[in-house]
């Protein structure tokens, strides 16, 4: 096992405060020590929250993100951040998903990447976004994200 390379990192291991926007947000990578090896990693963030764009109200998502890296790894802290900045930005529910999904993928070229975006309803219409790059590569184990559709999730 080899030690991760971490010196060109500008947020883990330092305070750093809360960026104002996603577009502000500085996602950071670091090398795969296992490049070569297709495996699974999956981020989980069950309590992502965004804002209405019309009404400035809170939307709230259970958001699993799956991919399979090839040279790079995002690093979490920096992904935390990232999905902690839609906190006060607006944006549909499909904007806010996907645009996650891309900027993922303009950070780490991955082999393959899937988002599932399960969104809370107000209303009474819940808006899930489900994306990915393309087919998983043959071989590899991809669990289901394991979110059931909406009846009162909990």
């Amino acid at each position: 096992m080899s030690k991760t390379d971490v010196s060109g990192l500008s947020q883990l291991g330092h305070a750093v405060e809360a960026p104002t926007s996603p577009e502000t947000a500085v996602l950071e990578r670091v090398p795969n020590g296992n490049a070569g090896t297709d495996y699974v990693v999956r981020f989980t963030a069950p309590e992502f929250t965004s804002l209405c764009p019309m009404t400035g109200q809170p939307d709230f998502a259970h958001i699993v993100i799956d991919y399979i890296p090839g040279d790079w790894l995002v690093e979490s802290k920096s992904l935390k951040l990232f999905l902690f900045s839609f906190r006060n930005h607006g944006a549909f529910h499909e904007d806010c998903s996907i645009y996650i999904a891309k900027r993922i993928i303009e950070l780490l070229e991955p082999k393959w990447l899937r988002i599932g975006a399960y969104w809370y309803p107000r209303g009474g219409i819940p808006i899930d976004v489900f994306w990915q790059t393309g087919e998983p590569p043959a071989g590899v184990w991809l669990p289901e994200q394991g979110v059931a559709t909406y009846r009162g999730r909990g």
